[in-house]
């Protein structure tokens, strides 16, 4: 029943910014954990940064100190703020909880860093 809606994504420059956001569209938006995935071609798909329900915060040590995760539960929605951007993170970027509790994925958004 659970949506995810991805979007923001974008060519930027290294050292550029892009702000994702993740539409959920289901109930009870406040309750859940959520996570930020990213997937470069021919890799697995990578958890890059979390936020519990309490606003609690993880990242994974390719983004700390870059990335930011936030989110509107007024909204609906999931936010990663993406700073001092490197090639390397170039990927789709997902959201999802982050222990795989919704069982279907959205489109992800392409982010290409690249000069």
């Amino acid at each position: 029943q659970v949506q995810l809606v991805e979007s923001g994504g974008g060519l930027a420059q290294p050292g550029g910014s892009l702000r994702l956001s993740c539409a959920f569209s289901g109930m009870m938006f406040r309750i859940y954990d959520m996570g930020w995935y990213r997937q470069a071609p021919g890799k697995q798909r990578e958890l890059v940064a979390t936020m519990t329900s309490g606003g609690s915060t993880n990242y994974a040590d390719s983004v700390k100190g870059r990335f930011t995760i936030s989110r509107d539960n007024a909204k609906n929605t999931l936010y990663l703020q993406m700073n001092s951007l490197k090639p390397e993170d170039t990927a789709v970027y997902y959201c999802n909880h982050p222990r795989g509790l919704f069982g279907s994925w959205g489109q992800g958004t392409q982010v290409t860093v690249s000069s």
